[in-house]
């Protein structure tokens, strides 16, 4: 007997879903779980999720543009997110609406066909620009107040790959990305 242990999201959040061609991402919080170290010399770590990668490359391979706006500048930032082929970054943007509305004007993707995932409130007015606003559970309160959707994985701990399959999966490609990896009978 197998378990059953896929999401089940809800419809207005899969329709919207199904118009995303363009996903921005925060980072700490979201792509890590928000803390900040530093060694004693003053260099920065961050620990990046693996399953929040390859849920990222496989949007990324299904034709979905991915972007990073962060409001930290870190060289460890812009090495992951060159790892993983994401083209856009923005660092050292506090105000993350406007980096939004220049990136969306760049790739001429109009909001509702944008998901914007963040965290804390320097993330909620792009939240609320975009079509589809995502928020982590262990992001502020308010903000989660104010996405149109949660993860249940909190940020640094699978939350992006949970956006990524439910895009996949709004779009029909998710059984697609999923399949090769069954290996043979």
């Amino acid at each position: 007997m197998t378990a059953t242990c896929k999401p089940v999201w809800p419809a207005d959040i899969l329709a919207r879903a199904a118009a995303i061609r363009l996903l921005v991402l925060d980072v700490d919080g979201v792509m890590t779980d928000g803390t900040l170290l530093f060694s004693a010399s003053g260099d920065e770590l961050k620990a990046f999720n693996i399953l929040d990668g390859l849920g990222l490359k496989q949007v990324l391979a299904a034709g979905i543009e991915v972007a990073v706006i962060t409001g930290r500048s870190s060289p460890l930032t812009a090495r992951r997110i060159n790892d993983l082929g994401i083209r856009h970054l923005f660092q050292g943007r506090e105000d993350k609406r406007t980096a939004l509305l220049e990136l969306s004007q760049t790739l001429e993707v109009p909001a509702e066909h944008t998901a914007y995932m963040g965290d804390d409130l320097p993330d909620l007015a792009a939240i609320q620009h975009a079509g589809l606003g995502v928020s982590v559970p262990n992001g502020h309160w308010f903000v989660r107040q104010h996405a149109d959707y949660c993860t249940r994985a909190a940020g640094g701990a699978g939350a992006v790959r949970e956006l990524c399959d439910l895009l996949l999966e709004a779009q029909d490609q998710l059984a697609t990305t999923l399949t090769p990896y069954l290996g043979s009978p």
